[in-house]
């Protein structure tokens, strides 16, 4: 219930702060009212709205902060650290079985004595019938280009 009023007086003040910069005048402001056009014009009196809303953000301003660091504070003491858990649930290695010294594990879906099999020679062409099979071959014409 706290938060949610200290949340809706941040919120009221934000909105606040915002109005009362925008309507304060820039720096620039200023060297207009050296012609005649600063303090006829203003709500606030003839000293201008200047002492006035300079202090108003100022308060509200403290007040946003104030508001802030409570709100931090307040939600620090409400996530108290709770028991720490000693067991954080991981697993010890586990251990793997010994194995002999020589032997070799079998890749997975072969049986473990399966001989491999060895790959077919290819018997090899003699030297005299491949020089015979390219000297028959024609040579690709050339053709001649007209442009």
């Amino acid at each position: 219930m706290l938060l949610l009023v200290l949340n809706v007086l941040f919120v009221l003040i934000a909105i606040a702060m915002v109005a009362l910069i925008l309507m304060q005048r820039g720096s620039g402001a200023a060297a207009g009212s050296g012609f005649g056009g600063g303090a006829s014009a203003t709500v606030f009196g003839a000293r201008g709205s200047s002492s006035f809303l300079t202090k108003a953000t100022k308060w509200l301003a403290i007040g946003f902060f104030a508001v802030t660091l409570f709100m931090a504070w307040y939600a620090t003491q409400q996530a108290a650290p709770q028991q720490v858990q000693q067991d954080l649930g991981v697993m010890s290695i586990p251990q793997a079985p010994a194995a002999d010294a020589g032997s070799v594990p079998a890749a997975p879906g072969q049986a473990p004595d399966a001989a491999v099999p060895a790959a077919p020679e290819l018997p090899e062409a003699p030297a005299e019938a491949v020089g015979q099979q390219q000297a028959q071959e024609p040579a690709p014409a050339q053709e001649d280009e007209e442009q």
